[in-house]
Order: structure tokens, then sequence, then C-alpha cells
């Protein structure tokens, strides 16, 4: 093993995890793993632990270096563990004099690299040039979050939001474009992208550049998104754009309106339908996936049902379910609690409510043809997102036009 990478949470730790793994083995590192960890859940943390341990149980030679959300939000606990070497914050894991001293032992004296990631005020552009074993590219376009949601204790891992330039992003792609026929971009708060910048320039607009000027690019797509940050270039892009594909991803989070409100979002429950209603009007085969938390403080069951109908009403079709989890300094956390057997019983009938929408959104697609990206395992995905599974698999990393014959419930049959 020479750099070895474990990566947990979101697609933007992927991006980044690629770029660590690209500057390590420029400073020679042999026998590295990278755990690029999520705090999102303290069930993340728990994995990420667990994981380190297995790691060193089954590599004890390997030095392990502790990265990402929870190092930068508690990197004691990582350094206190005997399997890890070195625990580096999210703005260190980003400079590539990082990997070049921890190769040097007159430098590499820290156990500890951390600094205060509320001071970065710049984010450069994390670029990978290759995403082993995947068929699409993620392009970090932003990073950190200026919101403060009661629940979330992700802006005190990534510090406050800061964007690419466009220019840079524009090159980034243009390289990525010769070797992916899909990009997708990412960060923490993507639709934010450009609030710090000179100009104050949306997200619409950096998406409508890359179209104009990456010509070549076949597919984009956007990470997950809040909804009410959605421009009118955006929107534009979103309903006429070929190439935009038409799935996203929202950041709702509850369908009570009181919840949403203690949750500090800043959209209500009518905005989430009537956009979803908006979209599919101007662009009818649209997909959308969701996040929503099951069980947050205060939480009583018909606020739980209005979560459970919000996937009815805006027909989501990818579900992402998160048993609510108090973080430790969010204010959600001091809020009164419910019970952990209710949360685990709302999060399996919010799943089950997500599950039954997926199948008969995958069933909608029988009869259809799509253009499918195919992957390395032998199955694909659509433009909406869904996966396929071929009867005689194409090369990976291409398109194709393919007729869907029939759904087995979990794919695409073609």
């Amino acid at each position: 093993m020479a750099v070895d990478l474990l990566t947990f949470g979101c697609r933007l730790n992927i991006a980044e995890s690629e770029a660590m793994k690209k500057a390590a083995e420029a400073a020679g590192h042999r026998e590295l793993a990278i755990v690029n960890t999520c705090a999102v859940t303290g069930e993340a943390v728990r994995q990420a632990r667990q994981a380190i341990r297995r790691l060193k149980r089954e590599h004890p030679e390997t030095r392990i270096v502790v990265t990402g959300c929870a190092a930068q939000i508690d990197p004691n606990m990582f350094a206190a563990m005997p399997e890890v070497d070195r625990v580096i914050g999210n703005e260190e894991k980003a400079r590539a004099a990082t990997w070049t001293s921890l190769r040097d032992p007159q430098q590499d004296t820290e156990r500890v690299r951390v600094n205060d990631i509320m001071t970065v005020r710049e984010s450069a552009p994390q670029f990978a040039e290759h995403f082993e074993g995947r068929t699409r590219a993620f392009a970090q376009v932003q990073n950190g979050c200026d919101h403060r949601c009661t629940f979330c204790i992700i802006p005190f891992g990534r510090g406050n939001s800061r964007s690419v330039p466009m220019g840079a992003v524009v090159a980034q792609i243009r390289e990525l474009a010769q070797d992916y026929a899909e990009i997708v971009l990412t960060g923490v708060d993507v639709t934010s992208w450009g609030a710090d910048l000179p100009g104050t320039p949306r997200l619409g607009a950096l998406i409508k550049a890359i179209l104009k000027h990456v010509p070549e690019l076949k597919r984009l797509r956007l990470s997950s998104i809040d909804s009410v940050e959605i421009d009118t270039d955006l929107m534009d892009v979103i309903v006429e754009e070929p190439r935009f594909m038409p799935h996203l991803h929202l950041s709702l989070q509850a369908g009570d309106d009181l919840i949403l409100k203690r949750m500090k979002r800043r959209h209500g429950r009518q905005d989430a339908i009537d956009l979803c209603r908006t979209l599919r009007r101007e662009r009818p085969e649209i997909i959308f996936g969701a996040d929503i938390i099951a069980g947050f403080p205060t939480e009583d069951e018909d606020m739980f049902r209005r979560s459970l109908d919000l996937v009815d009403e805006c027909d989501i079709a990818f579900l992402h379910v998160f048993p609510y989890s108090p973080r430790p300094g969010t204010p959600a956390a001091k809020m009164p609690q419910v019970a952990l057997a209710l949360v685990k019983e709302r999060a399996a009938r919010l799943r089950e409510k997500g599950q039954e929408s997926y199948v008969r959104n995958l069933d909608a697609q029988i009869g259809r043809t799509h253009s499918i990206l195919v992957e390395r395992d032998g199955k694909g995905r659509t433009e909406t997102f869904f996966p396929v599974k071929f009867s005689t698999p194409p090369e990976a990393g291409i398109l194709v036009v393919k007729h869907i014959e029939r759904a087995d419930g979990t794919a695409l049959i073609s």
C-alpha cells in the first residue's frame, strides 16, 4: 500500500480525499492511510473510530493520519487513540506543505495540527485529476457555511463560507471534462457560492459560465442544495439546459413549519412544495432527492406526520433519512429531546415511505429511453440518477442510450 484513502460523509470529502492523496503521493509517502472523517452525526464519528481501529489491526505498519470535520471539531479525541499517528485540520489538509512536512522528522513533531477554522477566509481549489474507481468527477467550488442551523455542527468543522473563484472553477472543469463525461459541483453550502467574491456573483452565473466555456462537458450535476438560494440564472439552467441533469437533492430537513423554525431553517413547508411543483411543471422529467431528520427535539406525532406527508407532496424519490443525533455545542442539543426509541421508530417509518416513493418513481421509468453513464461495477445511472443494470455491461465511463424494459424494485433493467 502506498497512500490509502478512507472517506466518510459528503461528496466534498470525496473530492478533498483525492486531492490529499495526490499531494501525499507527490510528497513521497508510502504505507500511509488518510482517514477523512465526517461529523454530521454521532454515528458517523463512531464509524470513523471503528474503522481506524480495524485499519490498524489489518495493517499494523501503516501510519494513520486523521482529518476531516470530526477531527477538526474534536482533534484530541482522535489524538488519544493509540492507532492514530497524526491529526490534521480541514484547512491544513489542503496544503501541499502539510504532506511534505509529514515526511520530515525534523518538521513532523506535532501530533495535532489543527488551527482555528473560523479564521480562514479563502478557499483554494482542491483539484484532483483522477477519482479512483469512479466514473464521475467531483469539483469543489465552495467550502464552509455562514448559516447556523440549530442541529448542525458542520460550520465548526468547515468555517465560514468561502468560494473558489470562477476562473479557477472553469479551468478545473475543463481539465476534468477531458476524462469524465459527468462532473458534480460540490460544497458545504454550494448555493451560497459567490457571496464572498467581488461583485457577489451567484451560482447560476457560475454554472452558465461552465456550460459556455466547457462545451465538451457532457453532463453536470449539483450536490445537495438549499432550495431558497436558487437564483434566477440557476432556475433557467435547471429548466432549460439539457446538459444539466434533471435531478436535484434538496436540503429540506423537515416538513413542519414550527420544527423548521426551531431548526433555524430559512424556508417553510409550502416553499418546498411550491418549488418542486414549479420545477416539475417546467421540466417534467425532473426527479428529487431530499434530506429529512426524524425525531428533532420537540417533534410530536402531528409534526412528524407533516414530514412524512412531505415525501408524497414533493414526490421525493431519493430520501435520505437522518435519525436526530444531538451534537454537543449546538442549540438543538439543549432543547427537549425526543425519546431515542421514538426517534428510531420515526426514522424507520420515514425510510418505509421513502422506499415506497422510490419504487413508484423507478417503475415510472419503464418504457422510457435514457442516456446512461456506465459505471465500473457493470451498472449505470440515468440522467435522473436511477441505477440501471445491464444484461451486457458496456465499457465503463461512457454514455449509452438504452430503452428501459423493466425494473426489479432496486434498479432499472436494460
